[in-house]
């Protein structure tokens, strides 16, 4: 009999409230000059990014327009050709594994890729809520620590937490999480490498409801297995246990037919290993479903393209907290006049973005200097914008 089970979470909280001095300028001085040493290190992290971004996106390009040049389409994934060998090839079918995995604790086993076994313990979490005010020329800080009760995959010290008493985690979980993969992966007759497994990883949590409880002392709820007296209010150091499958291997009852990869790869022998192309790139390329190869070095193309702005984003903000921190002094020279105060901060942040905006396009445009020179001088030109924008703002001198 199946039954559903509500987490019951209990929540308690306290206040605690520290002072210290408020500091000197001396002090801030110090502290920013530490910000200042960050600061650079950001600054010069943001100049390799960039730059190296910038090749590896055109080397990923360069390498996916020669693997679709190259690519043979197999006409069967049942038959091996000797004719394909060493050639990147394409094909799409189902998945298959030699024999099923096993978790003999829950008797539970699935014709599948990937078999995980996930564990939560009902454990204790900390929370803080903190705000900062000045009261009698001192920094108050006041913390409020909430406590309530979750499942947790992971086991949360409560050594940490502020107030232990009454909040304590057992310090590891009776059962433990894994995951268990099969050895030998194929579609049709080619054998997967262990990188195309690895992009097996379309989990989802396999349906219990046509189990029984495996052990007296374990109750199955919904799609759980709970280590509990009581599932309905269970206390700290319970467990219960899901399970998530990948790449269905093969026909089943309760869900479904087995799961259709597409594949580009190398073929040797009856195995698909990775390509290495003349750009210096590797493709190891599997998708779920029946694409077009067409399609999968679309998917491959967008991927690239994702990336590229992720990490141009990133190379920016990077760049733009660098130049914060090394031009913070300023701000601190004058933190006790508030106009003059305000007015610089809004100044050290026009300058930053400004300057990150220009260095980011410039390294950028260096980075492409030896691919496409013109795409090149045209961003080293686009890089001047900010500054100029930024300089005409600034009111000219009146004539004397």
């Amino acid at each position: 009999m199946s039954r559903n089970f509500s987490d019951t979470g209990s929540r308690k909280e306290h206040v605690k409230i520290t002072s210290e001095h408020k500091p000197g300028f001396l002090e801030r001085l110090s502290e920013t000059s530490g910000g200042m040493l960050i600061g650079l290190v950001a600054f010069l992290l943001a100049f390799y990014l960039l730059f190296t971004n910038e090749g590896r996106a055109l080397r990923t390009a360069k390498s996916l327009d020669e693997g679709l040049s190259l690519v043979v389409r197999l006409d069967s994934i049942h038959s091996i050709s000797q004719q394909n060998e060493g050639r990147l090839v394409h094909l799409a079918g189902a998945l298959s594994t030699s024999k099923p995995l096993f978790d003999p604790s829950y008797g539970l086993s699935i014709q599948a890729v990937k078999l995980k076994r996930n564990v939560e313990m009902y454990q204790w979490v900390e929370y803080e809520d903190s705000k900062e005010y000045e009261e009698n020329g001192e920094i108050k800080k006041e913390t409020k620590y909430s406590y309530n009760t979750e499942w947790k995959s992971e086991v949360v010290n409560s050594r940490n937490f502020d107030r232990e008493i009454g909040h304590k985690n057992p310090s590891a979980m009776a059962v433990e999480s894994f995951t268990a993969v099969s050895p030998n992966v194929q579609v049709g007759s080619f054998v997967l490498s262990k990188g195309l497994v690895d992009k097996i990883d379309d989990f989802k949590q396999l349906s219990l409801s046509h189990l029984e409880d495996p052990h007296a002392d374990v109750t199955r709820g919904g799609d759980y297995f709970y280590h509990s007296d009581n599932p309905r209010r269970p206390e700290v150091g319970d467990l219960r246990v899901s399970f998530f499958y990948a790449g269905l291997s093969g026909d089943d009852p309760y869900l479904g037919t087995a799961a259709k990869v597409t594949v580009i790869a190398r073929q040797r022998g009856d195995q698909l290993v990775p390509y290495h192309t003349k750009s210096g790139d590797v493709l190891e390329i599997l998708y779920p479903g029946d694409l077009s190869v067409e399609e999968v070095f679309q998917k491959e193309h967008e991927s690239n393209t994702m990336k590229t702005w992720a990490l141009r984003a990133a190379g920016w903000l990077s760049m733009f907290v660098g130049i914060s921190l090394m031009t913070r002094i300023f701000y601190t020279l004058v933190d006790w006049f508030p106009v003059v105060r305000d007015l610089v901060n809004v100044g050290l942040k026009v300058f930053a973005l400004c300057v990150a905006s220009s260095l980011s396009l410039l390294t950028i445009s260096v980075g492409w200097l030896f691919y496409r020179p013109l795409w090149a001088l045209l961003l080293a030109l686009l890089s001047v914008v900010p500054i100029a924008v930024a300089r005409s703002r600034v009111p000219p001198k009146k004539q004397q």
